[in-house]
C-alpha cells in the first residue's frame, strides 16, 4: 500500500501544477478504487461469495467500510473533478461506476442506500456507454475491417 500513496502523492503534486488536466484526478481515482476492492475481494473470497451476494457478515462488512470508505468517497471526488474537467471522460465515468458497487457492498445495515448505490453505478454505465456510442458515431468512414476492391 506504500507504493499506492507514494503515486498518488506524486498524482496530486501534478494536479496542483496543473490542475485542469483531468488525467491526475482519474489516475489516484483509480488508485483509490483498488484500495478498496482489493481487501473487499479478499474478504468476499474467505466468506465464499458471489460476485453478485451482499456482504451478510456484519462484523466483517464495518470492518472493510472503516477501511475503505475514504477511498470510496476519494475515489468518487476525484472523478467527478475529472470529468467536470473533461465532459465525455468515459474511463472515469466507468471508474465512478465501479466506486459505487464498492460503495453499495459496504452498506451493511442499509439495504435501500445499497440499491441507491447500485442503481446510480448502473446509471454511470449507461453515460459510459452513450459517450462511446456518441464518439464512434463521430468517426469518419467506416469502421471495422473493410475489403478494397482488386485495381
Amino acid at each position: 500500500m506504500k507504493k499506492f500513496d507514494e503515486a498518488k502523492e506524486y498524482y496530486r503534486k501534478a494536479t496542483e501544477l496543473d490542475p485542469n488536466d483531468p488525467e491526475p484526478y482519474y489516475s489516484v481515482a483509480v488508485i483509490d478504487w483498488t484500495q478498496a476492492y482489493q481487501p473487499r475481494m479478499e474478504e468476499r473470497a474467505k466468506l465464499g461469495l458471489k460476485p453478485e451476494e451482499p456482504l451478510k457478515d456484519k462484523k466483517v462488512c464495518h470492518a472493510l467500510k472503516g477501511k475503505s470508505s475514504q477511498f470510496i468517497q476519494d475515489g468518487i471526488d476525484d472523478l467527478n473533478k475529472a470529468i467536470q474537467l473533461r465532459p465525455d471522460y468515459d474511463d472515469a465515468m466507468a471508474y465512478l461506476n465501479l466506486l459505487y458497487r464498492e460503495k453499495a457492498d459496504l452498506e451493511c445495515d442499509d439495504p435501500a442506500a445499497r440499491a441507491a448505490d447500485l442503481k446510480t453505478a448502473d446509471e454511470w454505465v449507461d453515460k459510459t456507454m452513450a459517450v462511446k456510442k456518441a464518439r464512434a458515431e463521430k468517426q469518419p468512414g467506416a469502421q471495422g475491417i473493410t475489403m478494397q476492391p482488386n485495381q
